[in-house]
């Protein structure tokens, strides 16, 4: 029965990834997907659920610190990850939380270092401008952070001049997951390495 469940389970996830890469979207989901703030690529938008609970509570700040891991599969597209940050900002927005009560930020850390790389360390390392420049871009200019572990930098040998001035760099993902959490912010991993 566990072999049955894992089986399925991986194949589900198997099937999924194989839409989300291919960016092909089923007509059931087109049909509804929106888009509240940000709608730079399909697979940021939000799904409508009829008379949800857990709303929006203006008694509470939405705080997030959003765990940025994994490696450059497909060098030619934004990284999933960085696509959840903006379906997270998307799902607040569709929630009812006004903007101005949205603070995420994004803590980059192990090889996806590589998807913040400069257009032109991008093209160099993978002959193309960097497809992730846009939607930090976009991100940023609705209020996300983003920090960068300095002990992954130093791992891959690269240093703030070799990244988008959009990403800032910390110490590390630890202590700034530490500080975040101190400062109230809620922890998210959408990575799936």
């Amino acid at each position: 029965m566990k072999l049955f469940c894992f089986s399925l389970l991986l194949l589900s996830t198997l099937t999924l990834t194989n839409i989300y890469a291919q960016g092909s979207m089923p007509a059931h989901i087109k049909e509804r997907i929106t888009y509240p703030a940000l709608d730079f690529h399909p697979w940021i938008g939000v799904m409508s659920v009829e008379d949800p609970v857990m709303r929006y509570d203006p008694t509470l700040d939405y705080k997030v610190a959003i765990d940025l891991y994994g490696k450059i599969n497909d060098s030619t597209a934004i990284h999933p990850a960085i696509l959840e940050v903006a379906r997270t900002y998307n799902l607040n927005i569709a929630n009812g939380v006004p903007a101005e009560k949205i603070q995420l930020a994004a803590v980059i850390h192990g090889g996806l270092v590589q998807a913040i790389l400069t257009d032109e360390d991008y093209q160099q390392k993978y002959g193309l401008s960097n497809p992730n420049i846009v939607a930090i871009k976009a991100l940023e200019e609705v209020g996300v952070k983003f920090y960068v572990c300095g002990q992954s930098m130093g791992f891959y040998t690269l240093n703030a001049g070799n990244i988008t001035p959009m990403v800032k760099m910390a110490i590390s993902a630890k202590t700034t997951f530490i500080t975040l959490d101190q400062m109230g912010y809620s922890y998210l991993n959408v990575s799936e390495d």
